[in-house]
């Protein structure tokens, strides 16, 4: 039975080409801001941002609640579109799994702060990120 499953949907994609081809450069465009996009948004981290136990909101959040919703929002719908474009990367070409962790990372969840600090206190993670961020001239992260 599950062979005619996997036939039925290998004859659909025979039939529709033209999904294989969006998947494929959609998975392309992940790829490549996935890769641009976290050196990028390492280099933008504080250097004291994992000090604190509790992360507090930035001035600007407080003063500005409707553009505060407004970035969690777009925010949010990056971090799912990047969960769902790695998941097809991983049957597509692409970091799968890197793009899905990516995705996670943009997404507001309870308890992302502790997992983040727990993460990035391994040395092996912490000395990758201060490695990405000598390339970008930025100071090494302080756990």
């Amino acid at each position: 039975m599950e062979l005619g499953l996997i036939d039925s949907i290998f004859n659909w994609f025979t039939e529709h080409p033209e999904i294989l081809v969006w998947l494929g450069g959609s998975s392309l465009l992940i790829f490549t801001f996935s890769l641009l996009g976290i050196s990028w948004l390492l280099a933008q981290i504080p250097e004291n941002y994992f000090l604190h136990e509790k992360r507090r909101p930035s001035l600007w959040k407080v003063k500005t609640p409707i553009l505060r919703l407004i970035i969690l929002i777009i925010k949010n719908a990056v971090g799912a579109f990047l969960i769902i474009g790695g998941v097809m990367m991983l049957v597509l070409p692409g970091q799968g799994i890197l793009t899905i962790v990516t995705g996670f990372l943009f997404i507001d969840y309870p308890g992302k702060f502790k997992l983040e600090r727990k993460i990035v206190g391994s040395p092996a993670i912490l000395n990758s990120l201060n490695w990405i961020r000598a390339k970008s001239n930025k100071p090494p992260l302080k756990i």
